[in-house]
C-alpha cells in the first residue's frame, strides 16, 4: 500500500499529470490527451493575408491538420512539396478549410513576408483552407522542434531543412510523419480517413476479394516519373488533371535530348545561366520553378529515354481514333459476360420441328436422359471389346 501510495505521489510531481477530488471537465480532457495545449506552442504567427494567429488556439485545436515549413526562394524540394499537397488538396475537394486544414509554414521570415508568401500561394493555385504562415524567428525554430520537423546543423547533408511533413488529429491526439513523395491518393486517404474519429460513413469502400492480387514491376525511370515528374507534368491526355507545368508528350522531339538531360540534372543553374528556354518555361508556366530532382547523370538519362519511349507509346493510343471510339463506347449486349464467364441472354439452340424437350450441349441436339445413358454404355462396351482383342 505505501508503495502504491509513493508511486502515485510522484506521479502527481510530473509536469501535466495532478490528483484532485474534484476535477473538472477541462482538466480530464487535458489528462486523457497529451498533444494539448502543455505540448503545442501557441506562438503567435502571421498569414499570407496578414492576420495575428496563436498557432494551438487558432489553427490545430480540434482540427484535423497538415503542417510543412518551406520557404519561398527554394529551388530544391519546397516547389515539388507544394505541387503534390496542391494534388492531395484537390482530391479532399471541399473539405480542405471545413474539415481539414493545411497549413505551410516559412523557415525564411526575413524575406518570406505575408505579401510574399501569398503571391507565392497564387502561383501555385492554393484555395481556401489552406495558409501559407510566417513568424519571428526563435518561434518558428520552436514549432519546427515540437513537431519534430527540425534537421540540425550536424545533421544536415544535402538539404537545410527536413522536407516530411505532418499530418495530424489534435482531437484524437493522432500524429503521423509523412514525405511529399507519398502517392497523393495515399496521403488524402490517410488525412481524410485515418485520422478520422470514425463518426464520418466510409464511401466508397471496396471488397478485398476485387483487389488486385499482384502489382505491376516498374523500371527505376517510370517510378521516377510517377514520384517526381508527375507531380507537374503529364503525357497526353493521361488523368485530366490541370498539372503547373508543360504537357510532356513528343518532348524529346521539341527539345534536344542532351539540354533535357541537363535541365533534369540541374535546372537551377540553367535558369541562373539565363537559358532562354528556361526562363520562357518559368514565365509561361506562373513563375513556378522547376526543383532541382537530385539525380544522378544515369537517373537523367533513363527519364529521357522513357519520355521518348513512353511519348511514342501514348501517342500511338490517343491517335487511334478507332481505340478512342471504344474507349467511350458502351459495350453490346451481346458482349457482356455474366459472373460464370457465358453471355447474357444466350439464346437456346432451335429444338426439332414438334420437338420440345431440352436442348442439349451445343451440335448435340435435342437429348434425353436415356439416350444419353445408352450411348455411355456402348461407348464402354465397345472399348471393353477393343482392349479383349489386343490381349
Amino acid at each position: 500500500m505505501k508503495r502504491i501510495i509513493a508511486i502515485a505521489a510522484a506521479l502527481a510531481l510530473l509536469p501535466g499529470i495532478g490528483i484532485s477530488q474534484g476535477s473538472t471537465p477541462q482538466a480530464e480532457a487535458a489528462l486523457s490527451s497529451p498533444w494539448g495545449s502543455t505540448y503545442f506552442p501557441n506562438v503567435e504567427l502571421t498569414n499570407h493575408r496578414g492576420e495575428k494567429v496563436r498557432f494551438f488556439d487558432d489553427l490545430i485545436k480540434g482540427k484535423k491538420v497538415m503542417i510543412n515549413f518551406i520557404y519561398t526562394t527554394c529551388a530544391d524540394t519546397c516547389p515539388l512539396e507544394t505541387a503534390r499537397l496542391s494534388e492531395v488538396a484537390e482530391i479532399l475537394g471541399d473539405r480542405i478549410g471545413d474539415d481539414i486544414f493545411f497549413y505551410s509554414i516559412t523557415i525564411d521570415p526575413d524575406r518570406d513576408t505575408p505579401e510574399v508568401l501569398a503571391d507565392y500561394r497564387e502561383r501555385f493555385g492554393v484555395g481556401e483552407g489552406w495558409d501559407f504562415l510566417t513568424g519571428k524567428d526563435e518561434d518558428l525554430l520552436l514549432l519546427r522542434k515540437k513537431l519534430g520537423l527540425y534537421v540540425s546543423e550536424e545533421d544536415k547533408l544535402n538539404t537545410d531543412h527536413n522536407v516530411n511533413l505532418l499530418i495530424g488529429n489534435q482531437t484524437t491526439g493522432q500524429w503521423m510523419r509523412r514525405t511529399p513523395f507519398d502517392n497523393p491518393y495515399a496521403l488524402a486517404g490517410q488525412i481524410g480517413s485515418r485520422l478520422g474519429d470514425y463518426r464520418e460513413a466510409r464511401v466508397g469502400a471496396g471488397d478485398y476479394e476485387d483487389a488486385p492480387t499482384t502489382l505491376p514491376e516498374l523500371s527505376t525511370a517510370e517510378k521516377l516519373f510517377s514520384t517526381r515528374c508527375a507531380v507537374c507534368h503529364r503525357i497526353g491526355v493521361g488523368d485530366g488533371r490541370v498539372r503547373l507545368g508543360p504537357n510532356l508528350l513528343d518532348v524529346t522531339h521539341r527539345r534536344d535530348k542532351e539540354w533535357l538531360r541537363r535541365w533534369l540534372l540541374e535546372p537551377d543553374v540553367v535558369l541562373n545561366e539565363g537559358d532562354p528556354i528556361a526562363i520562357q518555361l518559368r514565365k509561361e508556366y506562373n513563375d513556378v520553378p522547376m526543383p532541382n530532382l537530385g539525380l544522378m547523370k544515369s537517373e537523367a538519362s533513363m527519364l529521357v529515354d522513357f519520355l521518348e519511349v513512353e511519348g511514342r507509346r501514348v501517342a500511338k493510343v490517343e491517335g487511334n481514333a478507332i481505340l478512342s471510339e471504344l474507349r467511350h463506347k458502351p459495350v453490346m449486349e451481346c458482349c457482356q459476360k455474366d459472373e460464370l464467364g457465358t453471355l447474357k441472354d444466350e439464346p437456346e439452340q432451335s429444338a426439332q420441328a414438334g420437338d420440345s424437350r431440352e436442348t442439349g450441349p451445343t451440335g448435340l441436339g435435342p437429348r434425353t436422359l436415356p439416350s444419353l445413358l445408352m450411348g455411355g454404355f456402348f461407348t464402354v462396351l465397345a472399348m471393353l471389346i477393343g482392349r479383349k482383342k489386343r490381349v
